[in-house]
């Protein structure tokens, strides 16, 4: 596996090296020595997966301290536009998003700290996204990020009408979010 460090400090891109022959391929997806190696987190406390469809906006989402998390997400099946959104207080790129395609065809992931609001949109009719987080969840500890603020910069591949749940339609812009960390 190799680690590429990404725009924003403390993220970045992984990219599998599968070995395969005629049964198919294996390949490892993390690696508890390559982290630590590397300073990044390796004690992962539960295992999320979700499922979207073609045009879905999930996000853009975050625990607030002590209750940060920092996230290893992957696409398992079909193809993710991946976002983060660095609100760490303090930090020079702080307001500033980057983005990274994630799909099961590529087998690459992303590692995201804590201090990131992170979100998605399905590019392919059936998306499987799993991520592991070192922390455990706490809804009283969640917060969110409009996806759609003209502020981040982000263009989303999504046609006029992305199907978006009422509760992120509903997060504050960044103008109006206190920063995290």
């Amino acid at each position: 596996m190799k680690l590429e460090p990404r725009r924003l400090a403390g993220t970045y891109e992984i990219r599998f090296e599968p070995r395969g022959d005629e049964r198919g391929y294996f390949m490892r997806w993390y690696d508890r020595d390559i982290f630590a190696r590397a300073g990044l987190p390796t004690e992962w406390i539960q295992a999320n997966e979700s499922s979207s469809l073609r045009n879905v906006v999930r996000g853009l989402h975050f625990q607030r301290p002590p209750h940060a998390e920092t996230k290893l997400v992957r696409a398992v099946a079909g193809r993710v536009f991946d976002v983060f959104v660095d609100l760490r207080r303090g930090s020079p790129t702080y307001g500033q998003s980057d983005s990274v395609e994630l799909s099961a065809e590529r087998k690459n992931a992303v590692l995201i700290p804590r201090g990131f609001a992170h979100g998605f949109c399905a590019l392919t009719d059936d998306a499987v996204v799993s991520y592991l987080v070192d922390n455990a969840y706490a809804p009283n500890a969640e917060g969110g990020l409009a996806w759609d603020d003209p502020a981040l910069g982000i263009t989303w591949p999504v046609d006029a009408n992305p199907v978006v749940s009422a509760r992120d339609r509903a997060w504050p812009r960044l103008a109006d979010l206190e920063p995290i960390g």
